[in-house]
């Protein structure tokens, strides 16, 4: 095997009166494709900047292959001082080539000539992005990367990173993007790194065969050791066996909502009037709103009824904040009306979330210094409530300046969630949160027993959550689905596909143009080109199944044969998917250069 481009020997950091890490030990191959995961303050992000060189450890040594480059994408980089994001994106040190910087921010539809103090948060991540890759890595860390990205951006960038030809190691919220990319996982445990060398298709049946078997070994532990353990397996993953119960519950209510859903959207006749009043909380019905000469909504009739959790998606820029400020009441439709139920009481949590004051304490935020706080009418004790949001009793009395990003939007969230409310409203609501609070933010909307409008980009969150999705393409239109994410994909690409066939049977006896080249890829290439996408998503599919059946922490020991052969058809299937992408990568830049 050869050298490590990077490896991380007994790394020790010493933060205050406590390590936050001893004897961590990290290597890194040529081509790793690694996701690594932990709790919000676990200290992924001090790793990462660890691992790129840019603080330094207490303890151990870092060793750098000669000639690598690594390059870190920070989670929320300064522009502070720059003018441009063109400034910011060719600055020193370390200056990617220009012509690179701006190919791949057109290929992210960037304006690189925008000020940088008035840059979206979308903007800024994408002229961060085309700085890192344009100063081609050999290894690549990426701090939340689809962080304010569309799911177009984020969908380019996985393509791009199938094509990498370095090595990776990514945090990341979005199970998705994992999952596609990944294919070994890093786990950071209270100050232990853990590797296995399976996705994150596999990743939690690992860890909960770890915490089983901690759990198991925690009898002859001390007390204080053995609670911790038991809320780690009792707290967490009990969450996500709830939850995973809870899709099931969604999915009857997709099938409920279907049936009483007309193609576009508006509820079926048969529905009694009476019946239709009391449970229709917005209703919707041929509204415009244009902003100068752009329509941003045009013609959308929608009935919310009581209990649906509606998901808006579509690209930046595409209006889902409109839409939202529609139906809400903060802004006037510039024709047809908005009705909204005389009793609708909204809480609104968004994108840009009102900063908490970092010197209050966990108790003032939650409960203004008391000890109780009312939740839908329910008094609870802070402690108890704040459980329910993953804090320890320790974290009471402690200040919110002591908190790291992802603990402040959790704490943020225990405090939206305990105001009286029968509308959730929420705007990009995922980003900053670790793995396991989206698994709690999963539960907390399923409970609630109110109507969610949800923003999101995180397309396995929005299929676990929602029950409809209404999708914006930029140009005013809006698709209304019953179901998830996925659902609304499959209805666009039906309906790219009806309209490409369509227009080919429109044109097949127009006379064709004769093209500017004769040269360009073979008729098998140009197939095996098309093709290779599908089967490349296909095998991470299988790589992914297969070692989540290889967590099962009984299998080895009841059926040790079939351990072993998934164990070799995980190690084929890799080997394949590296020839493919290789393949794949080779006849995408032969196109590319035939095309120039």
């Amino acid at each position: 095997m050869a050298a490590p481009i990077l490896s991380l020997e007994s790394i020790g950091l010493n933060q205050g009166t406590k390590w936050l890490f001893r004897g961590l030990d990290l290597f890194v191959q040529e081509r790793d494709r690694l996701a690594l995961v932990g709790r919000n303050g676990a200290g992924k992000t001090t790793l990462l900047k660890l691992i790129a060189g840019a603080i330094e450890s207490d303890e151990g040594r870092r060793v750098l292959r000669p000639g690598m480059r690594v390059v870190l994408l920070e989670q929320d980089p300064s522009l502070k001082g720059f003018a441009t994001l063109r400034d910011y994106a060719m600055s020193e040190p370390d200056a990617p080539l220009p012509h690179e910087v701006e190919s791949i921010a057109d290929q992210l539809g960037i304006d690189l000539d925008r000020e940088a103090a008035t840059a979206s948060g979308g903007e800024r991540r994408r002229a961060a992005i085309a700085r890192a890759l344009a100063q081609s890595p050999d290894l690549l860390l990426l701090d939340e990367p689809t962080n304010h990205l569309d799911i177009v951006a984020i969908e380019w960038l996985e393509t791009w990173l199938q094509r990498f030809g370095g090595a990776f190691i990514t945090i990341s919220h979005d199970r998705t993007f994992l999952s596609r990319l990944t294919r070994a996982s890093l786990w950071l445990d209270r100050g232990m790194l853990r590797r296995a060398d399976i996705g994150f298709g596999g990743f939690e049946a690992w860890t909960d065969q770890v915490a089983a078997e901690e759990e198991r070994n925690a009898e002859k532990l001390d007390t204080k050791l053995k609670q911790e353990l038991h809320w780690l397996q009792r707290g967490v993953t009990a969450r996500r066996k709830r939850n995973m119960g809870r899709l099931t519950k969604l999915g009857e209510l997709r099938e409920t909502r279907r049936e009483m859903t007309g193609p576009q959207g508006v509820a079926k006749l048969q529905i009694t009037a009476e019946d239709t009043k009391t449970k229709i909380v917005i209703d919707a019905e041929h509204v415009n709103k244009s902003f100068g000469d752009r329509a941003v909504i045009k013609d959308l009739t929608l009935r919310v009824q009581r209990g649906d959790r509606i998901g808006i998606v579509g690209p930046n820029g595409a209006g889902k904040t409109t839409l939202l400020k529609l139906l809400t009441g903060e802004l006037e439709p510039d024709s047809g009306k908005v009705r909204r139920a005389a009793t609708l009481q909204g809480v609104l949590i968004d994108q840009q979330r009102a900063l908490l004051s970092p010197g209050k304490t966990v108790r003032d935020v939650i409960a203004d210094g008391g000890d109780w706080v009312d939740v839908a009418g329910e008094r609870k004790h802070v402690i108890g409530y704040l459980k329910d949001f993953l804090f320890s009793a320790d974290a009471l009395d402690a200040k919110v300046e002591t908190f790291s990003g992802g603990e402040r939007s959790r704490l943020l969230l225990a405090r939206e969630f305990a105001r009286p409310s029968n509308l959730l409203i929420l705007d990009e609501p995922t980003n900053d949160l670790d793995l396991e609070t989206l698994d709690l933010l999963q539960e907390v909307i399923d409970d609630y027993g109110g109507t969610v409008l949800l923003v999101s980009h995180d397309r396995d969150f929005l299929d676990r959550t929602v029950t409809m999705v209404v999708g914006l393409d930029g140009s005013g239109s809006a698709e209304v689905v019953v179901g998830g994410y996925n659902d609304w994909a499959a209805r666009r690409k039906a309906a790219s596909a009806a309209s490409a066939t369509s227009f080919g049977a429109r044109t097949a006896a127009a006379p064709v143009a004769a093209p500017k080249r004769t040269i360009k890829l073979t008729y098998i290439e140009q197939r095996e080109l098309d093709q290779l996408p599908g089967q490349i998503e296909a095998m991470g599919k299988a790589i992914a199944k297969a070692e989540a059946a290889m967590a099962d922490p009984a299998l080895y020991t009841k059926d040790p044969k079939r351990f072993d052969a998934l164990n070799a058809e995980v190690e084929r299937t890799r080997a394949d998917r590296v020839k493919a992408e290789d393949r794949w990568l080779m006849l995408t830049d032969k196109a590319e250069a035939l095309a120039a």
